[in-house]
């Protein structure tokens, strides 16, 4: 399989040790993945924005550069969720990459279907889900739909020996509005 890894563009200007993490983890996993120098945003903040017609030529760019590749990994479930949810909007090709992109964590549990890590992380880790990787992703459970409790993440961190993995507790209402959280060690 060939992957084509997109780095977001806020990866790329403010954590660019993230993309070299993400391109070494898989080489670790022997997976044959390029990194396209000539990619670009995904043009999600102009999307959220409302510039409709604006982001279409870095949807146009992105469906060029990453469709002949067998996936497309980002360690971004934002910009993963633009291209799944709004590329259909923005060009008549999106079809040509849409099935095959995924968050970093999807495509680890999903396609490679990791069941052991060769790693060790003696620390504790406070987890919170990106909104994007959990409501449009599908990468959790939704606590409010009273559904069974999973969390792709949560799953894949366990399989790192040495860490502590501790999830934050709901006091009031979050997600920004004005809301606190507790840490449950437990």
């Amino acid at each position: 399989m060939k992957v084509g890894l997109f780095i977001p563009c806020y990866i790329d200007q403010l954590y660019p040790e993230i993309a070299l993490a993400t391109y070494k983890l898989l080489k670790k996993l022997n997976v044959d993945v390029q990194y396209p120098t000539n990619q670009t945003c995904c043009g999600q903040p102009l999307y959220n924005s409302g510039c409709f017609e604006d982001c279409k030529p870095l949807a146009k760019k992105f469906i060029s550069i990453f469709k002949d590749y067998d996936y497309i990994v980002a360690p971004s479930g934002s910009c993963i969720a633009m291209v799944k949810q709004n590329y259909p909007k923005l060009d008549t090709q999106a079809e040509l990459v849409i099935n095959k992109s995924y968050e970093l964590v999807e495509f680890l549990v999903d396609i490679l279907k990791i069941t052991k890590l060769d790693s060790t992380f003696n620390a504790v880790v406070g987890l919170h889900n990106s909104c994007h990787a959990h409501r449009e992703l599908n990468l959790a459970s939704k606590s409010e739909l009273h559904e069974t409790s999973y969390s792709k993440i949560f799953d894949l961190l366990e399989k790192v020996e040495g860490i502590n993995l501790i999830t934050p507790n709901r006091i009031d209402e979050c997600c920004g509005f004005g809301g606190t959280f507790a840490l449950n060690e437990s």
